[in-house]
């Protein structure tokens, strides 16, 4: 991530409503931080990123002129978004070349990386677009992916900020972002950590006991940060993903590491996180370091 001192919030704009419900989501969220917003369409099909992929040639006048037409409407929603709340610093970018590389590439200078998707109903999860995936996986900083709003969860903006924790370095970066987010929000922090017995021969008083003080241990010294923020913690025997999800129901926005440590509990948030990506409905921050 970025060293200087106000890095900007990035949030890639196609003119589609998911990609406007994210937009909002980035000019609150900068606006909270005293951060610009910088709004970034790229020019080319959006495709799965990696080695050996080629691009058919591309009208690139055309693609232009639409670019340059929905990052002047995005400016227009993000301003009209944050005027709540106060002035927005944003710059737009129309760029010539697909938006997956674009966006990567522009992340190593961003605190936060905020794309869209589209809504996840109960038949339709899973189905994120490539788009999503890939910033989920390579980006260089914490990285928002943003679902259309569903009209029956409107009460969620009265919910906590929801957070896993397992005790890897990865969730230690998650616990930063988790604090930060519910401090703007004015909202309550719900920590999450779970633990299982499986291929484990210690009693189960003995593993909630150890799973406590490990979450104790995580979020040990932020209470003096922040301490005006309510902090509800849950320690449970239960299947990581499977809890976070049930919690996902009741929270305005969840937190996860991009990887866990794989050895305590199964609670490997790499694994985690990929699930909830997939299935949620809830806005989710995956708390990408730089890498």
């Amino acid at each position: 991530m970025s060293t200087t001192i106000n890095p900007p919030v990035l949030v890639g704009v196609d003119g589609s409503d998911a990609a406007t419900e994210a937009l909002r989501w980035a000019a609150i969220d900068a606006v909270r931080h005293r951060a610009p917003l910088h709004i970034v369409y790229g020019i080319g099909a959006p495709m799965d990123f990696g080695p050996g992929i080629a691009f058919d040639p591309i009208d690139y006048d055309t693609y232009r002129a639409t670019g340059t037409a929905a990052v002047n409407a995005a400016r227009d929603h993000a301003t009209a978004a944050a005027a709540p709340i106060g002035d927005l610093d944003i710059a737009t970018f129309v760029i010539d070349a697909p938006p997956i590389p674009v966006l990567l590439d522009r992340s190593k200078e961003a605190r936060m990386l905020v794309v869209g998707t589209r809504g996840l109903g109960a038949f339709r999860r899973g189905l994120l677009g490539s788009v999503s995936t890939a910033v989920a996986r390579h980006a260089h900083c914490p990285v928002a992916v943003i679902p259309e709003p569903e009209n029956d969860k409107a009460d969620r903006l009265l919910g906590p900020v929801l957070l896993g924790v397992d005790g890897s370095p990865s969730a230690t970066r998650a616990i930063e972002v988790a604090y930060d987010q519910a401090a703007h929000r004015e909202v309550a922090l719900r920590a999450v950590l779970t633990w299982s017995e499986f291929n484990r021969y210690t009693a189960r008083d003995d593993m909630q006991k150890e799973a406590e003080e490990l979450l104790s241990e995580s979020l040990a010294g932020y209470a003096e940060n922040y301490p005006d923020l309510q902090v509800e913690r849950l320690v449970v025997e239960d299947r990581p993903a499977r809890r976070l999800l049930a919690e996902a129901e009741y929270a305005q926005l969840i937190v996860l590491g991009s990887r866990g440590r794989g050895g305590f509990a199964g609670m490997t948030l790499g694994s985690v996180s990929q699930a909830v990506l997939h299935a949620t409905d809830c806005p989710l921050i995956i708390a990408r370091t730089e890498n």
